[in-house]
């Protein structure tokens, strides 16, 4: 697996941890709002940033989509 894909499969792992949701539900989730080509596309400046950043940063991404921005 790539580095990009183990980066993925972290915060994916994270965000099931911190919404208490299943990986089924992060997965839906992610795939409804595009977060999964989000996260890999901002690979390189993600990855350097610590968790409650990352998962900040999703949750605004999510949230922008949501409000059609």
């Amino acid at each position: 697996m790539s580095k990009e894909g183990k980066f993925l499969v972290y915060c994916l792992e994270m965000y099931k941890a911190e919404k208490c949701l299943t990986g089924q539900q992060v997965m839906e989730l992610f795939k409804r709002y595009g977060v999964t080509d989000y996260v890999l596309s901002c690979y390189e400046s993600l990855h350097t940033t610590g968790t409650n950043y990352i998962l900040e940063d999703i949750d605004l991404f999510i949230e922008a989509r949501q409000m059609g921005r």
